[in-house]
């Protein structure tokens, strides 16, 4: 009999029992002296075995480390590193998405849509440089009075526009030139 009142037995059989630790069990192995229901025979055996397996427990760990050791020397004898198994890891990745259905799919509409709408927008820029180009000109010739064409306001004005209409003539120059390398 234990200090609670339950038979000490009835602990030590429940705990045999198949199924999971509970909290009270759990408690119940911690609070359990098991060292009184033992011979001095049993208890020698048993420190026996705990040396045993913590010897076979080290043993093990020394293996693993060395074969550790074998594969790290192996990979670097084939040029194998972390870095080059990220890179063939994510290569093969972006490979696998590249030849997959959906990713080709994806990619054909989407290259026809930007081919859309690469042309819708060198249609409106050509468009729109025609326009400031027939606006610049018309103002520049319009205009016969030397007072407002040499005022401040109407430089500043004049000066944007040219630059509007030459960095559009650039940019629709280069987005052309870059088609024609595409193709």
């Amino acid at each position: 009999m234990t200090e609670d009142g339950t038979n000490l037995l009835s602990k030590a059989d429940r705990l045999l029992e198949t199924e999971p630790l509970q909290g009270r069990d759990e408690d119940a192995v911690a609070s359990a002296d098991f060292s009184s229901m033992l011979s001095e025979e049993e208890k020698e055996e048993l420190k026996a075995e705990l040396v045993q397996l913590e010897d076979e427990i080290t043993t093990l760990r020394q293996v693993l480390s060395a074969k550790e050791r074998h594969l790290v020397e192996i990979k670097q004898k084939l040029g194998m590193n972390l870095m080059n198994e990220l890179k063939q890891n994510f290569s093969k990745s972006w490979h696998d998405v590249q030849t997959s259905t959906a990713y080709k799919k994806t990619h054909e509409t989407l290259s026809h849509a930007g081919q859309k709408a690469t042309a819708a927008f060198s249609n409106v820029g050509t468009a729109i440089s025609k326009k400031f180009g027939d606006m610049s000109y018309s103002i520049r010739h319009s205009i016969s009075m030397p007072a407002m064409r040499n005022s401040p306001t109407f430089k500043s004005f004049e000066e944007r526009v040219e630059t509007t209409v030459t960095s559009l003539k650039v940019f629709f120059r280069r987005r052309r030139y870059e088609e024609a390398k595409e193709e």
